[in-house]
């Protein structure tokens, strides 16, 4: 190109928000490689190994030549491994041709929002907000108008029904919920669901439940909205192999709605072609298989969120909620940045970068309410306990040596 000139990007892909617990771990993986000491609590990753027999499937898959297209919503086999568990977890009567299977779950979210609005013409998808930020990218990217719905501290990081009845309009699509929910770990009620599914009939929307984190329930036992009255039919459920199998690289997810999936199907088709062929073994094997490594993942776990938020709780200026699901703590820091002179989390998280811990803020979970004048940090916990104790031992040092 003559004077620097270059092709234009289109402003969808300028203006493309992300996801920027990478983009921190980055910049975290970067230090590391200069030599620096940085104990992590960035990203939503297991720290065990995918199980044995899990691995074993795949690598017989490939030895067997297992290697080429699947059907775009993937093997039939594994569409019935899947229904069978979605049928157990959630108790509904859910078909393999119910099932789509993705690289990943994340592809569900964009596809849910371009299976249920139109671009351009107005149709508004509510979010979680704080919440994973590829919920308010994917509305943006698809032409759709995102309405954020405030969570709270006070209400256990759920959110108020009042405040997501002022929300609901004649242009309202489509609902996202996520529990239990990152950033905060918090769980929905059974009084939310059945309030959300209530207004869902009223109103005429649809539900994406992300329940990716289902199975990291740790005080109650897991409800899905799906199961409630009605609300299969109008439930997309969202899970995947990658928290509570220690699978996160091999991009297994799936969907289930007797609605959408032939069209979440065809999605597949346009954009991904079909899942990883031989990685479906493997999730069938996650699914049928030995579940006694998932529940030595979730004892940990467990034990891993009680000494966390205990030694948060043991900082000055830090309070800190137990959360009830997924691996992830969400600390208030107002009172802390009050005393070391910070305005805002984000100044925190980079003076805990500098001493050694790396954390999120919460803005990287998306826009503040404007409304909300207390200020979060997001750390994930799904480390060891030895990294969690040396971790917090510098976090408090950095806070109260500052006072």
């Amino acid at each position: 190109m003559k004077g620097g000139e270059f092709v234009r990007i289109s402003s969808r892909t300028a203006n493309l928000g992300t996801e920027t617990a990478f983009e921190v771990l980055a910049e975290v993986n970067r230090l590391v490689r200069e030599g620096n000491d940085i104990i992590s609590f960035c990203i939503g990753q297991p720290d065990f190994d995918t199980p044995r027999h899990i691995k074993d499937a795949a690598i017989k898959a490939i030895n067997e030549g297992k290697t080429g297209y699947t059907d775009s919503a993937g093997l039939y086999s594994v569409r019935q491994s899947v229904a069978r568990f979605i049928s157990k977890s959630r108790g509904v009567d859910c078909k393999p041709e119910h099932v789509v299977i993705a690289n990943g779950a994340k592809a569900f979210i964009a596809f849910a929002i371009l299976s249920t609005t139109d671009y351009g013409v107005g149709d508004e998808v509510i979010y979680p907000n704080p919440g994973y930020p590829i919920y308010e990218s994917q509305a943006v990217a698809n032409g759709a108008v995102p309405v954020p719905l405030p969570l709270t501290e006070k209400k256990g990081f759920s959110f108020e029904l009042d405040e997501l009845k002022k929300r609901i309009t004649p242009r309202t699509r489509l609902l996202i919920i996520n529990t239990p929910h990152n950033p905060t770990g918090g769980i929905l009620s059974r009084q939310d669901l059945e309030g959300i599914a209530a207004l869902a009939a009223k109103h005429n929307f649809w539900v994406y439940a992300d329940e990716i984190y289902w199975q990291l329930s740790y005080d109650r036992k897991f409800e899905s909205i799906a199961s409630l009255p009605g609300m299969y039919e109008r439930t997309i459920i969202s899970d995947g192999a990658s928290k509570a199998y220690a699978m996160t690289g091999w991009r297994m997810g799936f969907m289930a709605n007797p609605v959408l999936a032939p069209h979440m199907a065809r999605w597949m088709t346009n954009i991904e072609a079909c899942p990883n062929h031989m990685a479906q073994y493997a999730l069938q094997e996650a699914l049928d298989g030995p579940q006694d490594e998932t529940k030595k993942m979730i004892a940990s776990f467990r034990e891993r969120r009680d000494l966390i938020v205990k030694l948060l709780n043991d900082i000055k200026g830090v309070r800190c909620l137990t959360p009830g699901g997924a691996f992830y703590v969400f600390p208030n820091v107002t009172e802390a940045l009050y005393n070391l002179g910070l305005e805002s989390s984000e100044q925190l998280r980079k003076l805990l970068l500098k001493n050694g811990v790396a954390v999120l803020s919460d803005i990287h979970f998306g826009r503040k309410n404007p409304e909300e004048t207390q200020q979060y940090l997001r750390l994930s916990y799904a480390t060891s306990k030895e990294n969690i104790v040396e971790g917090l031992r510098r976090m408090k040092k950095a806070i109260e040596g500052g006072l």
